[in-house]
């Protein structure tokens, strides 16, 4: 078997009485996503810190592509790289001499700078400001020059943390896109991120984080599948036909009702089965719906109900 990319044991940091991370145990195998979930002061950044050798464990270990963090930071650092929340630019410089910058101090000759600077900017569609000073470009642009920047030299483990917080629909598009092309090609990604349909899109694994420590992890499908099964969900047009469909319903399956949203809910394990039932009970009915849908359990509702919160609840 190939040796896991990355792994820790027990990992923990302390910041005086406060702990960041207790006792974190992961293993990324080799050419797969794994996804870092949770609110904002779980622990994600620390972690990934300590992995990429920026701070150093209270106590525990890790390795990435089996070199000890510790023992063998340098060579750690060869085979990883990072790209923090903050991006790491020169203002004064355009995008592309940014690029070409960090390509010539990760050891490119000037040929290969510019092949990899160009090939960058057509990787990351950045070509309509590449010219212009990162001062002058918007957040979202930044972010994306930042992330191309990391991939001078294309590493074995490439970490992301929260790679698309404040980009628009466009540019996480891309990102989303070029992080599929690298996994194919073999690296290894660590993502953590604000987003769950990030985590559900991207990730073969989702290790979901509360209080420094893993709480729960698995597929995308694993973590929905112990939420609980499909459903499926009526939405009525109007509160006088929700009370009717209600009774009606009610007596015949086992009823979940959100009258906020005039929404009933009816467990699916049989999926088209179920669907085929309600829908048939609905129109006998005679009461108006705007939607008769068969739904999945979402990270949301895992979330919800892995760590006792919304994943919106994030401050």
């Amino acid at each position: 078997m190939t040796n896991p990319a990355v792994e820790a044991a027990q990992l923990t940091r302390t910041f005086g009485d406060f702990t960041a991370v207790d006792a974190f145990d992961l293993t990324v195998p080799a050419g797969t996503v794994v996804s870092l979930l949770g609110p904002n002061g779980a622990g994600k950044t620390t972690i990934v810190r300590m992995l990429a050798t920026l701070i150093r464990p209270t106590a525990g270990s890790a390795r990435v592509c089996g070199h000890d963090i510790a023992a063998e930071p340098a060579v750690v650092r060869s085979m990883i790289s990072l790209t923090g929340q903050f991006t790491a630019l020169e203002d004064i410089l355009t995008a592309r001499e940014n690029l070409l910058l960090m390509a010539r101090l990760r050891g490119h000759g000037k040929r290969g700078a510019v092949k990899v600077t160009d090939w960058l900017v057509d990787r990351f569609d950045l070509g309509e400001f590449r010219d212009q000073h990162v001062r002058s470009l918007s957040g979202g642009q930044r972010r994306r020059v930042d992330i191309a920047a990391s991939l001078v030299v294309q590493p074995r483990v490439l970490v992301l943390d929260e790679p698309t917080t404040g980009l628009d629909p466009r540019s996480r598009q891309i990102v989303w896109s070029t992080v599929r092309e690298l996994v194919a090609e073999g690296v290894t990604l660590l993502l953590t991120t604000q987003y769950l349909d990030e985590a559900d899109a991207l990730s073969d694994q989702i290790v979901l984080l509360e209080h420094g420590r893993a709480t729960a992890s698995g597929t995308p499908a694993e973590l929905k599948n112990r939420v609980g099964h499909q459903r499926v969900d009526v939405t009525t047009t109007d509160a006088d036909g929700f009370a009717r469909l209600r009774e009606t319903l009610a007596p015949r399956f086992a009823l979940t009702d959100v009258p906020e949203r005039l929404l009933l809910q009816v467990p699916a394990p049989h999926a088209a089965e179920d669907l085929e039932a309600v829908t048939r009970a609905v129109l006998e009915s005679g009461v108006g719906v705007d939607e008769i849908v068969l739904r999945s359990p979402t990270l949301d509702e895992v979330f919800l109900a892995l760590t006792g919160h919304p994943a919106k609840d994030r401050t």
